[in-house]
Order: C-alpha cells, then structure tokens, then sequence
C-alpha cells in the first residue's frame, strides 16, 4: 500500500525553506558549496543551488559524491554496489560543505559520505539537508535542515521521485499489505 506523503509543490517550498535556512545560518554564501549523494541527493543539491542564486545572486559550486565503496555494509550485501560518479571540481578544504541526500534513515549513508569528503580535504565545516528524515538513526547523526520529519515504522520504505530520474516529483511511503 503506498501513500503521496509529498507532491511537487510540497517539494518545491521545503527546498525554498531550506535554502532560506542555509543563507541565514551561514550569514550569506561565502565559502559555501553543496555537494549531492549520488542519485537523489545531486537532483536536490543542484535545486537548492538555483533557489540559493535566485535569493542571494551568486553561484554556489555543486559537486557529486559516491559512496558506493565506503558503506560499512560491501562485505555482506548479496549484490555489487552500484558505482556512479564522484565529480567534486573544487577544493574541498575550508569550505562550508553543504552535504544533500533525499532520505535520512539510518545514518549510515551519511557516516560513508562523511569518509568519502574528508579523503577529499578538510572542510571548515560540513553540514547536512535532507528532504526526508524518516526516524530509526542507527548512528548519532543529525540533519542541520529538514525538508520534512516523517515518522515510520521499520518495515515501510520511504521513496523520493525526482523529474530528474524521469519520474513526478513527490515523496510515497511504501507499507507492506498485512494479511486480514
């Protein structure tokens, strides 16, 4: 059974919040980039990146992190791990990283994808938006900006479509059909 827990418009003003949240709390853009988890979180990191120039007039680097290879998890999944690309084009080190992912679950995809950063330099600093942050942290990891805190219980799944990936933009929680 699925349930639309976020539509178009919904996703719209919580990246327009959001950014707004970003500028305030960095008192402007100096030394400020963004940077994706591949796939979903690049799509939000670019978007935020527009809503950021269209409020503050200047660009903000976007780069694209994989964490494929630094999940604590390679060693016991059944299957090989998608690769996609890294493409970070600027040097990380004292720079106000914004880090982007779609869905904040168990804070392991955040744990890899702060390894992954720090073997690119050393930010000043490193911050986390999510659009989604379902509950049932595994690791004490917090996200600085939330697009939309959605309670879950363990066996329902949380699944972001993007236009990006060919797909309305909206936000379903997924929950497995209980026999009568």
């Amino acid at each position: 059974m699925s349930k639309e827990l976020m539509n178009k418009m919904d996703i719209d003003r919580a990246l327009t919040r959001m950014a707004h949240e970003i500028i305030e709390k960095n008192k402007g853009t100096e030394k400020l980039c963004l940077v994706g988890i591949q796939r979903g979180g690049v799509h939000l990191a670019k978007r935020l990146a527009s809503k950021i120039k269209q409020i503050e007039k200047k660009d903000i680097p976007v780069g694209s992190l994989d964490i494929a290879f630094y999940r604590d998890d390679l060693n016991i999944r059944k299957e090989q791990p998608v690769v996609r690309r890294t493409e970070v084009l600027f040097e990380v080190t004292d720079l106000k990283i914004i880090l982007v992912d779609d869905v904040l679950f168990t804070g392991r995809s955040i744990r890899a994808a702060l390894d992954a950063l720090i073997d690119l330099g050393r930010p000043a600093s490193i911050q986390l938006v999510v659009l989604i942050d379902r509950g049932h942290r595994e690791l004490p990891i917090k996200a600085d900006y939330v697009g939309k805190n959605i309670p879950t219980a363990l066996s329902e799944t949380v699944e972001v479509q993007l236009v990006e990936e060919g797909l309305e933009d909206r936000v379903i929680l997924e929950s497995p059909l209980v026999p009568l």
